[in-house]
């Protein structure tokens, strides 16, 4: 409700009666009933303008547009709010403040008591202090030598101080503490000994052996590197990776389009065909071909194979002039559209639904909504890396407060999106040391280049987000989670997850930072259907992308009926036998036992219903930057 709004209610609507209120002469307005006392002008009750209260509005958006532009869309107002809180509790407790004066004692006594150690020159040493399990940075021989081993060894002893520091201060509000330990560990990884030539005794060794060639190669790769961001171009090796030849070439068609969505039909390769279609939803903040990459490791090619017939949603990627497309846009202009076309394709009455990451919890919606209207063309539904309930969505729930979601919001009001180098920034700081900090030190200081994936050239050829869908999102999903609670409406009216019947197979990734697999496990908590559980190891898409022969894949497997009773994600892991290989055939399998029997090839579209291939596959979309 708009502030002039609300005044005009103090004005019309007032509960103080005309004889419990007066104006002194000094202008000061009592309520006498009550002994309250404001002090104000004479006009008190006079309502601010409309355009007034526009123009203030405006002014606060655009300050906050511009100052993103300089923050990657972070918000300074959230990180000094949590800052705040910190400060001031730590302040409030000395306790703490004693606890943290003996950590910082022993450390450092440890540390000389090493450092005196390493000066005698005993070789069998014990450290101080060892690296967290996934922290690859010290690991190689030359940081064993002095002065390298005391250098590295102060570092995770002072990272170890600030962890210690940061949390587990008494009324620090949990969202509060989380983004100052991530924000402290952002900012001394930049003094890691590793990051810097002259601290880095690989890099060190490399200069010495190649004359300071490695330096000069890594110059040109920054520049390279520089050259690619400030043109706005893909990376460098990215031209090996051409959409429609090397990347996306699954045959097929594009059987209907309509200004969000391509839907492509894919063309058989076997004589014949399970009797019921697949439809893949896949996510919109990127292109929809992490699903169909390389012949080799492409899902949609490995589903055909095995006999399946198989449909993708292509999203069509946002402009200025799609800032008001919303949730229920995406739903029923993507989802619903697109299982109305399938059905008049293959003549079915029965679809498979598979989602991926954001476009698995747009199916769930969509299942759900079925579900409460009784539609029940979603015979079973398959999600990969996708969330229904957002409480434990990771590392990327530092970024989602009313503060943050506020100041995203003002910066997609003005540009009307979302744009993807707006959203990159986030997702390398969950992943600094792997993203930002390694491949500095690997292409920059050591000269090498690695070369490019068809898994990174996908990373490349990211996608916006409309104002109004991802402001929805992030607000009715991440910050209030209405769709685990009973909240989220379509059409006026709430949808629940456990009105959904079909059964559902969710996989999860061990090293997800997007959708932690403990919360893709929720969707047992609010299911009342039979769910098949699959977690194989990899991250949010590398472990998604896991074609049979890749190697060091591994899986565990359960499935658990409607009734049965629940079992927490440590107890089901600890209990849960690990198996060898990709997972993608468990997945077959469970299609297979549901699909149907095997018969003829659907036609590519229906004439009868001018359904009519439009163009080859990938389409059109596709190919927007």
């Amino acid at each position: 409700m708009s502030s002039h709004a609300v005044e005009g209610q103090a004005q019309a609507g007032s509960p103080v009666s005309g004889d419990e209120k007066g104006v002194c002469p000094d202008g000061e307005v009592t309520a006498h009933s009550t002994g309250r006392s404001l002090s104000a002008g004479p006009h008190l009750f006079e309502r601010d303008s409309y355009a007034s209260t526009a123009f203030q509005e405006i002014l606060d958006r655009s300050f906050h547009a511009f100052a993103a532009r300089a923050t990657a869309g972070l918000s300074p107002s959230a990180l000094a709010g949590a800052w705040a809180d910190w400060a001031v509790h730590l302040m409030t407790s000395p306790g703490k403040q004693v606890q943290l004066a003996e950590k910082a004692a022993r450390k450092t006594q440890r540390l000389l008591r090493y450092s005196a150690m390493c000066a005698t020159g005993n070789e069998h040493t014990s450290s101080c202090i060892e690296p967290l399990a996934h922290d690859r940075r010290f690991r190689g021989k030359a940081w064993q030598q002095w002065p390298f081993n005391l250098m590295y060894q102060s570092f995770l002893l002072n990272q170890q101080w600030w962890h210690n520091a940061t949390t587990g201060v008494r009324g620090v509000t949990k969202q509060h503490e989380n983004v100052v330990e991530f924000a402290t560990r952002q900012i001394l990884d930049v003094f890691s000994p590793s990051n810097y030539a002259f601290t880095n005794p690989e890099v060190i060794d490399a200069t010495r052996r190649q004359g300071g060639q490695n330096l000069a190669r890594g110059w040109q790769n920054f520049m390279e590197d520089w050259d690619h961001v400030v043109s706005g171009r893909k990376p460098e090796g990215a031209e090996d990776f051409v959409v429609g030849t090397d990347l996306a070439a699954t045959p097929g068609k594009v059987v209907y389009r309509n200004r969000l969505i391509e839907l492509i039909q894919y063309t058989p390769v076997t004589e014949k065909v399970h009797a019921e279609p697949i439809l893949i939803v896949p996510a919109w903040i990127m292109k929809y071909y992490i699903l169909d990459l390389s012949t080799h490791n492409s899902l949609v090619n490995y589903l055909i194979g095995q006999g399946f017939t198989v449909f993708m949603v292509s999203w069509k990627n946002p402009d200025p002039d799609d800032r008001d497309l919303g949730m229920d846009d995406y739903r029923t202009l993507g989802v619903m559209r697109a299982l109305d076309v399938v059905e008049n394709i293959t003549g079915g009455a029965h679809i498979h639904g598979v989602g991926y990451c954001l476009g698995g919890t747009l199916l769930s919606i969509a299942a759900a909504t079925m579900a409460r209207d009784g539609d029940e063309r979603l015979k079973t539904l398959s999600l990969f890396a996708a969330q229904v309930d957002f409480t434990e969505a990771g590392e990327l729930m530092l970024f989602v407060n009313e503060s943050q979601v506020t100041f995203l919001e003002d910066l997609m009001w003005e540009q009307g999106f979302l744009d993807t180098k707006q959203m990159a920034g986030a997702f390398q700081l969950l992943r600094s040391n792997d993203l930002i900090w390694s491949r500095m030190v690997h292409d920059y200081l050591m000269g090498d280049r690695a070369g490019l994936s068809d898994l990174m050239a996908w990373n490349a050829d990211a996608t916006r987000m409309p104002y109004k869908m991802h402001s929805q999102y992030l607000r009715q999903l991440f910050l209030n989670n209405d769709l685990a609670e009973g909240r989220y409406l379509v059409e006026g009216r709430p949808v629940t997850v456990s009105d959904i019947r079909a059964p559902v197979f969710a996989v999860g990734t061990e090293r997800d930072h997007v959708a932690p697999w403990r919360s893709v496990y929720k969707f047992h908590l609010l299911s009342d259907t039979e769910v098949s559980f699959l977690l194989t190891n990899g991250g949010h898409n590398a472990g998604i992308v896991s074609e049979p022969g890749h190697p060091r894949r591994h899986y565990r497997l359960t499935t658990m009926v409607h009734d049965e009773p629940y079992m927490d994600p440590e107890t089901w892991i600890a209990q849960t036998i690990e198996k060898q290989g990709s997972w993608w055939p468990e997945f077959s399998n469970w299609l297979k036992a549901r699909c149907g029997e095997m018969g003829p090839t659907p036609p590519m579209g229906n004439a009868d219903l001018e359904i009519m291939a439009i163009c080859d596959a990938p389409g059109t979309y596709i190919f927007q930057s």
